[in-house]
């Protein structure tokens, strides 16, 4: 019988195997931040440790980060503080570290992918939930806590127990304007929050095979969103020729070796999965999330809904949502485009197509954040920064910015926003911040209309 995908990673990296607990898997690639490090580093000080891997071990700023331009100072000294740490940190270390302003640095589930050194049949793991990112690339990849940072620091090893096998299958043609965003917001309205709890979720059909690696990057950014311990697609074609434009592949000749193992890691025709859904990709549309958790999601073209249970009404009290109400009548206050969902060249390019020759409504503040410095390089060779500057967005430095309130980008208390991040829970993006889940498109309509909008009706 023929091996999933997760299978064949997961057998090939056992140190040691358990049948009634936790399996020891071979790490490949740790990557850490400023928020969930320096405890991890303190306690191998206290138990007189060291790194067992920098060199499989990379670091970046991104959470804490302030977006405004880099000769401002960073004023939070929580943040200040935390950015020194991790600095102090990898420099004892030997631990290679992006700091804020680096060619290199950005946001960790950005940069991993584009710098090449998220591969094929890796396990990656850091210490954040959106680890599952990499999985686009054909990696078992999966967010960690703190302690077992520390675990993997001193061993380049994680105790696992062994999840079960998933198949997304997303079958047919997306309708016009429909984008990988769209998909993962079906993808949890029909697996609800916890309906991939103790799964790695396996994205399969011809919707999915149609996806550029930007769009798998965020189908599997948001497999977490389903309650999955990771989300995957199989190395194809796609997988091969985003890994040619990376710097941190083998070149040449090597190339042609490493393309030939990572054709490897996609399911047997033949394997069998513990579950399988499929979903129409037919039945899709441009969709948002209306309340307070990623599966509350309508079309954007649809109404408010009727609540159906206590957890409905209570979103709807936060979220100062009527039932019956027409989206299209709802009014924001902030578009944010970025995060590690929705922050790569090709979702800024969505978005400027939209806002081009358009004007930011005058009640609408608009940020634009490149998810790394790469990215904001190429936007601003292709003059994208211009487009979105001429139509009033904002035009800021990487870094994690207002997908969590955890640096100076914040909404204040009532303000609603269209947001392309991956969570829309309660106080997300502030204190009694209001965050509707949208694609960069729908987020750059919505911010010329200043009410949810999808793309056609800004088209100029």
């Amino acid at each position: 019988m023929g091996r999933t995908l997760f299978e064949k990673i997961w057998d090939s990296h056992l140190v040691t195997s358990s049948e009634t607990g936790p399996s020891l898997l071979y790490v490949d690639l740790h990557l850490i931040h400023e928020v969930t490090s320096p405890q991890a580093f303190d306690g191998l000080r206290i138990g007189g440790r060291r790194v067992r891997r920098p060199d499989r071990t990379l670091a970046t700023a991104d959470h804490n980060v302030p977006t405004d331009p880099l000769d401002v100072p960073v004023a939070d000294p929580i943040s200040k503080k935390q950015l020194d740490v991790l600095e102090e940190n990898c420099a004892e270390a030997g631990i290679t570290l992006f700091p804020r302003g680096h060619a290199n640095q950005g946001i960790v589930h950005v940069i991993g992918p584009e710098l090449g050194v998220s591969q094929p049949g890796m396990i990656i793991v850091c210490g954040d939930s959106h680890t599952s990112t990499h999985g686009a690339l054909g990696a078992l990849a999966f967010g960690i806590g703190t302690s077992e940072v520390e675990h993997v620091l001193a061993t380049q090893t994680i105790p696992q127990t062994k999840p079960r096998t998933l198949a997304v299958n997303v079958v047919g043609t997306t309708p016009l304007g429909v984008t990988a965003k769209d998909i993962a917001l079906g993808v949890i309205r029909r697996l609800g929050t916890g309906g991939g709890s103790g799964y790695v979720v396996e994205y399969r059909g011809h919707a999915i095979s149609a996806l550029s690696m930007e769009g798998r990057l965020t189908l599997c950014n948001m497999s977490i969103e389903a309650g999955a311990r990771a989300g995957l697609i199989g190395v194809d074609d796609v997988t091969i020729n985003y890994l040619r434009t990376t710097p941190g592949v083998p070149q040449g000749d090597e190339f042609a070796t490493a393309e030939k193992s990572w054709r490897e890691f996609a399911s047997d025709p033949d394997a069998v999965f513990d579950d399988e859904i499929t979903i129409e990709a037919a039945s899709l549309a441009p969709l948002m999330t209306w309340g307070t958790n990623p599966s509350q999601v309508v079309e954007v073209t649809g109404v408010v809904p009727a609540p159906v249970d206590e957890a409905d009404t209570r979103s709807l009290e936060y979220m100062d949502l009527a039932p019956g109400t027409p989206l299209s009548q709802v009014a924001v206050d902030v578009v944010f485009i970025g995060s590690c969902t929705n922050s790569r060249i090709e979702d800024l390019r969505a978005a400027a197509a939209v806002a081009a020759g358009n004007t930011v409504a005058s009640s609408v503040r608009a940020l634009v954040v490149p998810g790394s410095h790469r990215v904001k390089k190429q936007a601003e060779a292709e003059g994208l920064d211009q487009v979105f500057l001429a139509a009033g967005f904002e035009w800021r430095e990487p870094g994690c910015s207002m997908c969590l309130g955890m640096n100076p980008d914040q909404l204040t208390p009532g303000q609603r926003s269209a947001s392309t991040s991956n969570r829309n829970f309660e106080g997300r993006q502030g204190r009694g911040g209001r965050t509707h889940l949208v694609s960069p498109a729908v987020a750059a309509a919505t911010a010329i209309v200043g009410c949810f909008a999808i793309p056609h009706e800004v088209a100029r």
